[in-house]
């Protein structure tokens, strides 16, 4: 089935940047939206940006002019550069596609990628 993956968490020190890309792979005819949660521990699960097959943006406020995502239809991928991090943006990165659908298969799906830690200290 689907499958999400995830890349390119580490620690960076405030202020750096840090680029994380996730690939959907699998039977995949098209995705409408694909994006970047985040959940830090203690702590719930927190939308950062969304993006569209169109190129239409969504961006959490505290990220607003520091994040920028970003997608390659083509291949099904990804991308989050991440600016003047901060402290509170470590968490762990969740990729999501919404509105997946599959070869041969009607029905929309979301899918979940496993996560990349990223770490945002000094």
């Amino acid at each position: 089935q689907v499958q999400l993956v995830e890349s390119g968490g580490g620690l960076v020190q405030p202020g750096g940047s840090l680029r994380l890309s996730c690939a959907a792979s699998g039977s995949i005819f098209s995705i409408n939206a694909m994006g970047w949660y985040r959940q830090a521990p203690g702590k719930q699960r927190e939308l950062v940006a969304t993006i569209t097959s169109g190129g239409s943006t969504n961006y959490a406020d505290s990220v607003k002019g520091r994040f920028t995502i970003s997608r390659d239809n083509a291949r099904n991928t990804v991308y989050l550069q991440m600016n003047s991090l901060k402290p509170e943006d470590t968490a762990v990165y969740y990729c999501n596609s919404n509105g997946v659908k599959l070869a041969a298969t009607p029905g929309v799906y979301r899918y979940w990628g496993q996560g990349t830690q990223v770490t945002v200290s000094s």
